[in-house]
């Protein structure tokens, strides 16, 4: 299902039938979690013949309107103007996944611990990215979110100096790790690899003014270097070495802590949510298919937030327990689970009527799940 605003700003570029296919495709993805055309047109609940139905989505995903930047962006940036306020700081994280035979460079935005796909880009080759890659993904999402005060995280294959200047020069902060035998040099000292620097676990050590890698003209900026103390018997394997341009080492990790969030929507696209490892897509279907699982997994986020909002999440999954550190299911999963249990009551109402019929003493408590099932089904 999609929320109202998704609709107010597809709707002025799709007719009406292209638009009503969307918004089956995403409901499909919502319930069947498959990315795959024949299983997607296996379910599409047309009266057509199921190979009318797979060339309906063949014919349907090669729309040339199906942009990223006409439909997506609008949306995404709607959302984030929903969640921070304009001169606030968006966590905006650079990534890249391999899915079988396709290298995908993402850019995406976090914001509580989740991240939402933004902008991404079908690297034609195996392997890492290069700088001018980088700046391809980055500039559109730099010039839509241009009211933000954006800080940008990467891992070890973003650690460039060459990007870590550009954005710099653009008054972007950012937050990147290093390897750790990238040469460092302090003011008058001497270049250094990084693995050279005393570290033990719970270590936090800022670094002002450093110069990263010999390479001349590219000024000086700031190293943390961080090892996460042992916990519950667990040890991080290696330290963080991270550069940056922000004011301090708190801020800094904090900072870059956020960027598992995107690790969380990796595994939700694939085998953990929508298994887009196994479509066999085409390079321009599966952009597109990407898109849709934008659609379809932060319109699932949103209503998941506004259960918790309403205070029905209880009708959905168990609440957090005492002993567990980490909540048990994200926004993202209660609005999934939340429309798979409307879904499930429609399709066996008879049954759920006869059986609570059947039960007297406990109607008010039916009655109560009921009221739960229209709040949650109401349009966002």
């Amino acid at each position: 299902m999609l929320p109202s605003f998704y609709q107010e700003f597809i709707e002025k570029y799709l007719n009406k039938s292209q638009l009503i296919t969307l918004k089956m495709l995403v409901w499909l993805l919502q319930n069947q979690k498959q990315v795959r055309l024949e299983r997607l047109a296996a379910t599409l609940p047309l009266p057509i013949q199921q190979n009318s139905r797979r060339r309906h989505l063949q014919r349907f995903l090669t729309l040339n309107v199906l942009s990223v930047v006409l439909l997506w962006f609008p949306i995404i940036e709607e959302m984030i103007s929903r969640l921070s306020k304009a001169g606030s700081k968006v966590i905006v994280a650079l990534d890249r996944t391999q899915w079988k035979e396709n290298n995908v460079l993402m850019v995406s935005v976090i914001y509580q611990k989740r991240a939402w796909p933004i902008y991404w880009y079908l690297l034609e080759k195996d392997g890492s990215s290069n700088l001018t890659e980088q700046q391809k993904v980055l500039r559109p999402v730099i010039r839509l979110l241009k009211k933000y005060r954006l800080v940008i995280i990467g891992d070890r294959e973003f650690h460039s100096i060459e990007l870590a200047n550009w954005l710099h020069k653009q008054n972007i902060g950012f937050v990147f790790r290093q390897k750790q035998d990238t040469t460092f040099r302090q003011k008058r000292g001497k270049f250094q690899p990084l693995k050279s620097i005393e570290v033990y676990p719970g270590i936090r050590q800022f670094y002002s003014g450093v110069s990263i890698t010999q390479k001349r003209g590219f000024g000086r900026f700031n190293l943390a270097v961080y090892w996460k103390r042992k916990y519950r018997n667990k040890q991080e394997s290696s330290p963080w070495y991270l550069l940056t341009n922000l004011p301090d080492c708190e801020t800094a990790i904090k900072i870059y802590k956020q960027r598992f969030g995107i690790e969380a929507m990796f595994r939700d696209c694939k085998t953990g949510g929508y298994n887009l490892e196994g479509s066999k897509a085409n390079p321009d279907r599966l952009m597109r298919l990407i898109f849709l699982i934008a659609l379809a997994m932060t319109s699932a986020w949103l209503y998941g937030q506004r259960t918790k909002f309403q205070k029905q999440e209880s009708y959905i999954c168990r609440t957090q327990e005492k002993s567990r550190a980490s909540k048990r299911h994200s926004n993202f999963w209660i609005g999934l689970y939340g429309q798979n249990w409307i879904v499930a009551w429609n399709e066996c109402q008879a049954w759920v009527e006869e059986l609570v019929s059947s039960i007297r003493n406990k109607q008010s408590f039916y009655l109560r799940g009921l009221r739960a099932m229209k709040l949650i089904q109401q349009a966002l």
